[in-house]
């Protein structure tokens, strides 16, 4: 497993071990041992949740706000994914500043996105399947959204505005100021 640094203050991409031959391939997606002793302060994932989304599909951008916040290990198991992290942690030196990375069936890199951190991502392919797993409980009256288009961001979700697709919820959300 390889861990790299994002421009985001405690943001990683991690790399898992992949073993391609003949046959196909063999991937270690999680190893607990190389990742506690690479991130000692992250804790223990608890849940794991997995969404399938079509093209067009835009989720975010959310998280969760207080004692309720949550880290997510972020994977795509098929397709591929524009995955959206955005420092809201307030005195922190990357405050409000965002990071993208292609997550795909394919190139196996998973994204940690931090807790204080909103995050969100848009489908790439005819179809994704995300996987990410979690450190905390949800809890939906400690949830806290801000829109996917909010100008202040600017983050290009790589998709045509008229081929995105949200959720009611998501299309009410609020703008930061």
């Amino acid at each position: 497993m390889k861990i790299r640094d994002t421009p985001l203050l405690d943001c990683k991409i991690i790399e898992p071990a992949v073993f391609p031959d003949a046959r196909g391939k063999f991937v270690v997606v999680f190893d607990n041992s190389a990742f506690t002793a690479a991130l000692p302060f992250q804790k223990a994932f608890i849940t794991t949740n997995e969404s399938t989304s079509s093209y067009g599909v835009l989720r975010g951008l959310h998280m969760q706000k207080g004692n309720a916040g949550q880290a997510k290990l972020v994977r795509c198991v098929l397709g591929r994914i524009l995955d959206v992290a955005v420092d809201f942690r307030p005195g922190s030196p990357t405050y409000l500043k965002h990071f993208t990375l292609e997550l795909s069936g394919d190139n196996h890199k998973q994204l940690l996105v931090p807790r204080g951190f909103l995050h969100g991502f848009s489908v790439l392919s005819e179809t994704a399947i995300v996987n990410y797993q979690i450190d905390n409980t949800y809890q939906p009256d400690m949830e806290l959204g801000l829109r996917y288009d909010d100008p202040q961001l600017a983050i290009d979700w790589q998709l045509p505005k008229e081929d995105m697709i949200l959720s009611e919820k998501d299309e009410k959300l609020g703008f930061l100021k």
